[in-house]
């Protein structure tokens, strides 16, 4: 049988792989089985959570937008209502920075969205 020579690749890919463990704690930034297993954890929580960081953040924003509004008397469900009734196309992310840097243009919004609503809650919008 031939022979295989390969140190040179293993200690590579060994080394790799510890200098991806290196902030870990303990064992598992400095045993190769061990860091090896963090690794591919930390690959599948940084896969995960990039996925979940685009709710979070929508999250963040529908907060923010509904404690601005809540602040000029609305709530955010009639807010995003009057704004879709009115055609504004902003989207929450951009409203939430808003409410946060321009509070004046945020209210010029909140009005635009109390002018489209209908004046009895319950009733169906007229177009």
């Amino acid at each position: 049988m031939a022979r295989v020579k390969r140190s040179v690749n293993a200690r590579k890919k060994r080394r790799t792989t510890l200098d991806r463990a290196s902030g870990y704690r303990g064992q598992r930034s400095r045993l190769y089985r061990k860091a090896k297993e963090q690794v591919t954890h930390s690959m599948v929580y940084n896969y995960k959570d990039r996925k979940k960081r685009k709710g979070n953040f929508r999250r963040l924003w529908i907060q923010r937008i509904n404690a601005a509004c809540r602040a000029e008397g609305m709530t955010y469900n009639r807010f995003m209502q009057g704004l879709r009734l009115a055609e504004v196309e902003v989207d929450r992310r951009m409203l939430a920075e808003l409410a946060v840097s321009e509070p004046a243009a945020f209210a010029s919004l909140v009005d635009t969205a109390k002018k489209a609503l209908p004046e009895d809650v319950n009733a169906p919008a007229a177009k």
